[in-house]
């Protein structure tokens, strides 16, 4: 199971603890070390992020609210940052984010995650949560 799930105020299907201050901090400093070198220091990701590298590959996209990130719910969040993507989307698919499972901990992954979420506007946290509690509504 994933540690730190505790760590949130628990909405529905939430993992994440962007409501614990001190998540948030720690996860600032790891999204710097580890993500800010291909998603950008300021959440911006790669340049035409939407369109394929010359790889077939796609650029990283930006973690604040102008991409996709809070369109997923916590769980899948969680499974693409620490298994990568190709592992969680399968069928051959190519990326360049790696897994992290041998790099950090479940606590720092959603320290990171909570820390990207947290840099959303109130709206966008709001329209995540309820991604989140319908995504938690169909494993019930």
């Amino acid at each position: 199971m994933i540690a730190v799930s505790a760590l949130a105020d628990q909405k529905p299907g939430q993992l994440l603890p962007n409501d614990v201050p001190g998540a948030v901090a720690a996860g600032a400093g790891i999204y710097q070390a580890q993500c800010a070198g291909c998603h950008g220091a300021d959440l911006g990701g790669e340049p035409d992020w939407r369109q394929p590298k010359e790889s077939g590959r796609m650029p990283a996209p930006p973690h604040d609210e102008t991409g996709h990130t809070w369109h997923h719910p916590d769980i899948q969040l969680f499974m693409l940052t620490k298994y990568g993507v190709a592992a969680v989307v399968g069928d051959g698919y190519e990326s360049d984010m790696p897994g992290f499972e041998d790099v950090l901990t479940d606590r720092e992954i959603l320290q990171v995650l909570a820390y990207i979420k947290n840099s959303w506007p109130d709206g966008i946290i709001a329209r995540h949560d309820q991604i989140n509690a319908a995504a938690a509504q169909q494993v019930q």
